[in-house]
């Protein structure tokens, strides 16, 4: 989904929490929940901000990688989860409020209380290095307008900032792909590094250290502005797609019904980690910017993308592949 003016909006008017003295949790782990597997985006932000808030919380924070259904499986057993704080989930907007537009699934936005956003993330489309295709993104367009479906392009799950990408790809530019669902961006960027798929859409985050390793060429930035991370790498509009310009947020969400004292409990740590100059330079290395403020930024992104869906879903444009 499009949403990087309201970030920037929210960035200013977000007041930080501040971590109450009595963190009113089970003293038991929690374990923190990411939807899709090991080294994807979520993945690694997820594990740059548990330990940090463990220090914070004063106790341990476990993160469980369970794959599948775009998020859904993970998403469904968070919204289930005894409303004590002790189980999270990392996500996108997309697993909350997209997937459910495709797929059936036992929840929906309601079905869970916001913690707090964590990172923004930059997507990139990405072949391997060694591909003799394609040069730069109005090259993969002019190979794809010719050849029909004949482009397989890669993403990390129905429903995700990827798969939407792709589908927004298509529709601004004319063409038809052949698209992959994965479960996941390490699934995926292994196909792609054997030659399974020609094309994939990613998080700058899980892809940046294939790039960095010239293993992987990235075509685009999925943005109108370059990336300071890759500020080699063209945008969109440079690309002749200026109407193109995505992002990937990624947020925390609890069980509906946990106690508000526990969520700002939640929110504080939180904070405090995003805050952390290290945990900062940790999430910018792997192209991700911190997004500290309090819990009702994410709120209100996830009910604006809601709406998105929603309409996206009326006009018959969510469709599994």
């Amino acid at each position: 989904m499009i949403h990087s003016t309201f970030l920037r909006v929210m960035a200013v008017a977000a007041t930080l929490a501040a971590l109450p003295a009595a963190a009113q949790m089970p003293a038991k782990p929690i374990t923190m929940i990411v939807p899709f597997a090991a080294g994807g985006n979520l993945d690694l932000v997820a594990r740059i901000i548990a330990p940090p808030m463990a220090k914070a919380l004063g106790q341990p924070v476990v993160v469980q990688n369970k794959a599948g259904a775009g998020g859904a499986i993970a998403a469904s057993e968070v919204a289930r989860a005894e409303p004590d704080g002790t189980t999270l989930l990392v996500s996108t907007p997309n697993a909350i409020v997209v997937v459910p537009k495709m797929i059936t699934t036992p929840y929906d936005l309601n079905s869970f209380a916001s913690v707090g956003l964590i990172a923004s993330t930059s997507q990139v489309v990405v072949i391997r290095a060694d591909n003799p295709k394609f040069k730069d993104l109005p090259d993969l367009i002019a190979y794809a307008k010719k050849n029909p479906g004949k482009v397989s392009m890669a993403h990390s799950g129905i429903g995700t900032t990827n798969h939407l990408a792709i589908m927004q790809l298509q529709s601004t530019a004319g063409v038809s792909f052949n698209i992959v669902a994965y479960k996941g961006s390490g699934p995926a960027i292994m196909d792609l590094l054997g030659g399974q798929v020609d094309v994939l859409v990613d998080q700058l985050s899980s892809s940046i250290a294939n790039i960095k390793a010239g293993k992987m060429t990235a075509l685009t930035v999925l943005s109108n502005a370059r990336d300071p991370l890759l500020p080699e790498i063209p945008g969109t509009r440079e690309g002749g797609l200026a109407a193109l310009d995505t992002s990937t947020t990624t947020g925390l969400l609890a069980p509906a019904k946990t106690p508000a004292a526990t969520l700002a409990a939640l929110n504080g740590a939180l904070n405090k980690a995003l805050q952390d100059d290290d945990v900062k330079a940790q999430l910018l290395r792997v192209g991700s910017i911190a997004r500290p403020g309090a819990a009702d930024t994410f709120t209100q992104l996830l009910t604006l993308e809601d709406s998105q869906a929603r309409s996206l879903a009326d006009a018959g444009k969510l469709k599994t592949d």
